[in-house]
């Protein structure tokens, strides 16, 4: 049995709760375990990818196994998988030593898009209906919306489709957008989060916000390959990645201001242990550590469904000496990391 005791973020009030199974309850266990300290209700990697290390190759479950323990010695007790390279194992998401898992099975992408061997392709007019298919087996559905430079992106008429038909069975759309058509059509067809948003128009932030289309920005991904694409020889697809990762910098931090639920997202490959503390860094630059913290934390939980460190909430936190608001490398130094009631790490 585990019982934590200190500060709880995102309100740092006083919290002292029990693991009772798989739920946090304020009647005393005896014999608890006791670990002290500033609380988080667990990290989020709201875009992974874990099982691969390149593009094209097939899922691996060793590697999906070795992932998923990556990201829990990081503090992460949840990830969301917008697009696996297969479907996953059975004991994905419910195995007590990796994280609570949410995914949209393999990507969906329209012929001559995305990566030849990953995800399903398909002729624009059968993206509904897969994506339909896919939320009602998993709850979500990927769509990539525009891929290449000049790839015409999905029409707005077909994200709409989409978008009603994903709904009609109970399940969400993420959308992969990296251009300014691709990001339009989304916002209008009212996706439920954009991942990367590269060249979003700021105008749509106050749409997004309205009909809560949350933002995944990836930001230290992006940031990492820029030293290498900047040196490359002038072209359009150097202007393009240069450009955007400028303009998504900015983007985060008005996204923010506006209202916008920012989502912390690595899509790191390949992956390690550190990739969503890059990430929190990252946006902590853009938005500030409590928001990035946030986006990482509890504003992520929130959107996934899980509460927080509350009476009935699922038995999961992160225990770290001091308030990593005031020093994020805290991160990398967890007292504790809680899943599923029981100490991990």
């Amino acid at each position: 049995m585990v019982r934590i005791r200190g500060r709880a973020l995102p309100h740092g009030e006083h919290v002292d709760l029990c693991a009772d199974g798989d739920r946090w309850t304020d009647d005393p266990v005896p014999g608890a375990e006791v670990v002290d300290g500033w609380l988080l209700p667990g990290l989020v990697d709201a875009h992974t990818h874990p099982g691969t290390t390149d593009a094209n190759q097939p899922l691996d479950e060793d590697l999906l196994r070795e992932h998923l323990r990556q990201h829990v010695d990081a503090g992460v007790t949840a990830i969301r998988s917008p697009g696996l390279a297969g479907d996953p194992p059975p004991w994905f998401g419910t195995d007590p030593d990796t994280p609570r898992a949410f995914h949209a099975g393999p990507w969906i992408a329209r012929h001559g898009q995305f990566f030849d061997d990953w995800g399903r392709h398909a002729d624009v007019h059968e993206l509904p209906g897969l994506a339909a298919a896919q939320a009602a087996k998993s709850g979500w559905a990927k769509i990539i919306a525009d891929w290449s430079v000049d790839d015409e992106p999905v029409p707005v008429d077909v994200m709409t489709a989409v978008v009603a038909a994903v709904h009609a069975v109970g399940g969400r759309v993420a959308v992969h957008t990296q251009h300014a058509a691709g990001s339009a059509a989304a916002v209008a067809a009212g996706v439920d989060s954009i991942e990367h948003g590269m060249w979003l128009s700021p105008d749509l932030l106050d749409r997004m916000a309205a009909q809560g289309t949350a933002l995944t920005p990836t930001l230290s991904g992006f940031e990492r390959a820029l030293p290498d694409v900047a040196a490359k020889p002038d072209g359009p697809r150097k202007d393009w990645f240069v450009g955007g990762v400028h303009a998504l910098r900015s983007l985060v931090t008005a996204a923010s201001e506006a209202g916008v639920r920012i989502l912390a997202g690595t899509d790191a490959v390949p992956h390690h242990r550190r990739a969503v503390l890059d990430e929190i860094h990252a946006l902590s630059a853009r938005i500030g550590p409590h928001e990035a913290l946030a986006a990482a934390s509890w504003h992520a939980r929130a959107f996934l469904g899980l509460p927080g460190l509350e009476p009935g909430a699922p038995a999961d936190a992160v225990v770290y000496a001091e308030d990593p608001r005031l020093d994020l490398d805290q991160l990398a130094h967890p007292v504790a990391v809680i899943l599923r009631g029981r100490r991990v790490r």
